[in-house]
């Protein structure tokens, strides 16, 4: 006989700041947490379910190269109910991260359940209004609403290039980077035109020869960007992108980069200077866009993520563009399906208000005071 599915009202898919938040707002708004001992099959109070594919807490924050300081993230903001510690700017932020994301899962006395990995969710009457089933690695689950917070980690984005197959150097992408020390006296070919790219063109540049390539030229801004107002533009021009079903871009395409120090610092001893994009990669190197070859030993791949939505493909979400038309955080077409950390909601601060926003339009539909095609 097969295990009936455990039994939940809502399901956080994603245990990082976008998904902490959400649970923390759900819980507040009277949804009590599964438990990690208990797997109800019974119809019981509003609940919520949270279902991290992580062995620990931290999110992608675990995984982040180890020079990564927290004096150089671009802003960690305080999770709902709990603030942040007093942070040493010089910790590892592959460190100082997760350790604070444990420590809230354990001051809001949330269950996580992990690690588990999401296969696929699926509308088994094949409608916008009934049960969702969650197909999990450790078991089957039903709710009637989804909150989806699994971020980009998992899905890293390298171009193809023709030739990239007979290649006989190291190929990695940015997310499996540690430390610059590994490539001491290879010639590395950095690819990508956002902050990541130019932050390990400037620490690998310091212990051997790069070059810097980007598909488009790099935008610099001119002066320092301005959250209260800079980061509301950029949210509203994200926001309407998603709300037109396209799909956003990286954040640095809606912001340019910016002069920081790391930056400077790269400019200064000449090595942020970009060529186009190669053409082709050779056994031994890269085809330049004029035609013109050059030795490389390393490619690696700075060349950003995609979001890690394929588990949703089943409720064929997309639309013609490719992208998923929102509400805000809701999928336009599917009420019952949530996006935080998405889109506008990239940012951590946008993270937090999208976990509550969520939790708010979750609590109405389940209260019924939302029509599934409202």
């Amino acid at each position: 006989m097969p295990t009936p599915p455990s039994l939940a009202t809502v399901a956080v898919i994603g245990a990082g700041q976008a998904g902490l938040s959400a649970a923390h707002h759900l819980v507040a708004r009277g949804f009590a947490p599964v438990g990690l001992d208990t797997a109800p099959t019974a119809p019981t109070a509003p609940s919520v379910v949270v279902l991290d594919a992580g062995d620990r807490p931290g999110g992608a924050w675990q995984h982040r190269w180890e020079s990564l300081r927290m004096r150089t993230v671009n802003g960690i903001f305080a999770l709902p109910g709990m603030p942040l510690p007093e942070i040493d700017q010089e910790e590892p932020s592959r460190s100082a991260v997760p350790r604070y994301f444990a420590a809230y899962e354990e001051h809001e006395r949330l269950p996580v359940h992990r690690p588990v990995h999401v296969r696929a969710v699926r509308s088994p009457a094949g409608t916008t209004d009934g049960p969702l089933t969650i197909e999990t690695d450790r078991g089957d689950w039903r709710v009637s609403a989804v909150v989806n917070a699994t971020g980009t980690w998992d899905t890293p984005v390298v171009p193809e290039v023709p030739g990239a197959e007979r290649f006989l150097g190291e190929q990695l992408h940015s997310r499996e980077y540690v430390a610059a020390e590994r490539f001491r006296g290879r010639r590395v070919a950095v690819v990508g035109g956002g902050i990541s790219a130019v932050q390990l063109l400037e620490e690998v540049s310091r212990v051997t020869d790069t070059v810097w390539y980007t598909r488009r030229e790099p935008v610099f801004l001119p002066g320092a960007f301005v959250h209260e107002l800079d980061g509301v533009d950029v949210e509203r021009r994200v926001a309407a992108d998603v709300a037109a079903g396209r799909v956003p871009g990286s954040i640095v395409s809606y912001t340019g980069l910016l002069w920081t120090d790391y930056a400077l610092a790269a400019r200064e001893r000449g090595v942020l200077e970009r060529r186009p994009m190669f053409t082709g990669m050779t056994p031994h190197g890269v085809v330049e866009a004029d035609g013109s070859s050059t030795s490389v030993d390393v490619v690696l791949w700075a060349t950003g993520f995609r979001a890690a939505l394929d588990h949703l493909t089943p409720l064929g979400l997309r639309g013609p563009s490719g992208g998923i038309a929102m509400v805000g955080t809701r999928v336009a077409s599917d009420p019952r399906v949530h996006l935080v950390g998405y889109g506008p909601s990239q940012s951590t601060i946008g993270a937090n208000r999208a976990g509550r926003a969520a939790a708010r339009e979750v609590a109405r539909l389940v209260d019924g005071r939302v029509a599934p095609t409202d």
